[in-house]
Order: C-alpha cells, then structure tokens, then sequence
C-alpha cells in the first residue's frame, strides 16, 4: 500500500482538522477520541522518536556549546561542516541523529517519511563521506515520496563521482551530490558491476519497475479501446492531465515518450534493464530477493556490521528499501515471478 499523499488519521482516514501528535510530531489524528483508541499501536514507536529528539537536542547544546580543544574546534556547525565524524567530538550528535532517523523509520507516514529523509540528507551535508552509512537509507525514502528522478540523480553520483578514488572528502568547495535530471532511462551498467551499492542496486530496480510499469499504462491509454474511443472528443489539456496523473514525473518529463502511441520498444529495453539489474543483485546477495518476498524478522534483526553477500548485508539492505517495494503496486509481484522463473530453471 503507498503512502498517502495527504495525512490522515489511522484510525477513520479522515484528512480534514487534525491533530499533530505532540510527542512525535509525524502522526495526526482527528480528535483526541482516535488517539486515545490508537495509543497501544503508536506509543512504542511515539516514545522512541520523543526520547531520540530530547537526546539529540542535548548532544546539539553540549557540541554548540563545546569551547573547543586539539581535538575539535569550537563552532563546528559553522566552520565544519562536510567535516563532521572525522572531528571526535562530533560523533555523539551524529550517533544520536542517525538513532532519530532509525525512530522514525516506525512510523508509517509521509511526514515521518519526509522527516527521515531531512535529516538524512543534512547528516550527508555535515559528513560527506557518509561514515554512518545513511546513503543506504535515501534511495528507499526519496521512492516513498514519490521522488524518483531525484533518487536516480542520488545513485548516479555516488556510482560515479562518490566512487572515485582521488574525490577528497574533505574539501567542501568540491561539488557534491550535484547531479541533476540524469537520464534514468540509461544502460544500467553503473550499478551491475563490480563495488556497486547493494541497496543502491535495488533501489535502482524499483526505478526502472516503475517507469516499466508507467510505460505499459501510457500504452493501455492509446489502445484500450474505451479511451481510444473517447480521445479525439477531449480536449487536449484533459487527455494531457490523464496521461501525466497516470505516471511519474520521470516519465512525465520525457515528452517523446508521452505523446508517443508506440511504447513498445520502451518496454522491451525496460524488461531487460530490469532482468539485469535482478540478476546483479542476486550475484551480490543471494539472500535479498527471497526475503523481499519473505521477510519474517529479517525487518527487525539488529545488524552491528556485515560483509559482502551474507544474510547481514542482505537484513541491512532489506530494513532500509522495504517498504519502498511494498508501497509500489505490483513491484514484489515482478520480483516474485523472476524468483519463480529461476526456481522452474
């Protein structure tokens, strides 16, 4: 089930003058009745996001507040940032940053979803190069939202400049994640070789799943024979809207591919993209597919480190992009006729 794209209250779905939780600030409600009834459900995640906010606002005071000494400076979030977990003291704040961001990865909502991705991307902002590892987390969130151009734009600079060996991570006046409107329709070769990002891999999977999808709807609209029918009396700024409310924006900005009544060769080049990247991730991680279909605890294990292709890396990899798969209709049905493919081979 996706994310819905207005808030509402879990209880009765209404989206009209609710009421923002006041301890988690990413759930609402539409009275006071609703909360009450929801409380067994929200409370544990809800005090898990109450006691990462308290604890990550004390360590933000005692690190603005820090006077500095030989091994980290005074006003590091003025002078250092892009440098942070290098300079020791800073290593509290950004624990207790990432622990908030693994908070509210609980909560189901958009705005728990946005708030994650916030604090992610500003994480990266005052580290990049990233020693905490939430690059594995933003592909998955900006899919949530619905971002897909600009979690292909994410990928794509971490398989290209994030993987050169000479890029300095400290010198903050180098551009960084400064890739725009790449071409997501490209050879997916970046991200089957060699030292690619698994969860990067996968993410990158669910792309192209769903431009794949987005393409055989454009291609259902020129030729179902109801809409085929109809099409010559609507104007044309409503049959526009009806093709651009049917796909994602990558899709949507690709004018030659809106307005083409042939999706055909699109489709097949997708269908192939899609099998490779299937089949690399499988050589990566043997374990990640079957337990997309199966997840079980895999969602819940606590990973404390992992190497290349063991069932840690695949639960890692799992925790940060699953919900990604489930909110996209169809997508873990895709995966689960290729799994049974290779089970009948």
């Amino acid at each position: 089930m996706s994310l819905s794209p207005q808030p509402s209250c879990p209880v009765c779905s209404k989206q009209e003058k609710l009421l923002l939780c006041k301890a988690c600030k990413v759930q609402r409600y539409c009275g006071r009745e609703h909360q009450t009834v929801d409380r067994d459900n929200h409370k544990k995640a809800c005090k898990g996001i109450k006691k990462a906010l308290q604890d990550l606002d004390e360590e933000e005071q005692k690190l603005r507040a820090f006077p500095g000494d030989f091994m980290t400076p005074a006003n590091v979030f003025e002078n250092n940032a892009g440098q942070f977990w290098g300079i020791v003291g800073t290593r509290p704040y950004m624990s207790s940053r990432f622990a908030l961001v693994e908070a509210l990865l609980k909560v189901k909502t958009r705005a728990a979803v946005q708030s994650c991705l916030d604090h992610v991307m500003d994480i990266l902002r005052l580290c990049r190069s990233d020693n905490l590892g939430v690059r594995d987390f933003a592909p998955a969130l900006f899919l949530r939202l619905g971002k897909d151009q600009e979690c292909y734009d994410f990928v794509k600079w971490w398989a290209t400049t994030g993987r050169r060996g000479n890029y300095d991570w400290g010198n903050t006046d180098l551009p960084y994640l400064d890739v725009r409107d790449a071409d997501a329709f490209e050879a997916c070769d970046l991200y089957t070789g060699r030292y690619t990002e698994l969860s990067h891999t996968v993410a990158v999977t669910l792309i192209k799943t769903r431009m794949l999808h987005d393409l055989r709807s454009l291609q259902d609209f020129t030729t179902t024979t109801t809409l085929a029918s109809i099409a010559p009396q609507l104007p044309q700024e409503i049959l526009d809207n009806i093709r651009g409310q049917s796909v994602s924006a990558i899709i949507a900005s690709k004018v030659e591919i809106m307005y083409n009544n042939d999706q055909g060769p699109a489709i097949e080049e997708l269908k192939v993209q899609v099998k490779e990247l299937y089949e690399a991730v499988k050589k990566e991680n043997k374990h990640l597919w079957p337990a997309l279909l199966r997840p079980g605890n895999n969602l819940t294990a606590r990973v404390a480190g992992y190497a290349n292709g063991t069932k840690e890396q695949m639960q890692l990899v799992l925790q940060c992009s699953y919900d990604s798969w489930v909110e996209t209709p169809g997508a873990i049905d895709l995966i689960r006729e290729q799994v049974e493919n290779d089970a009948g081979n």
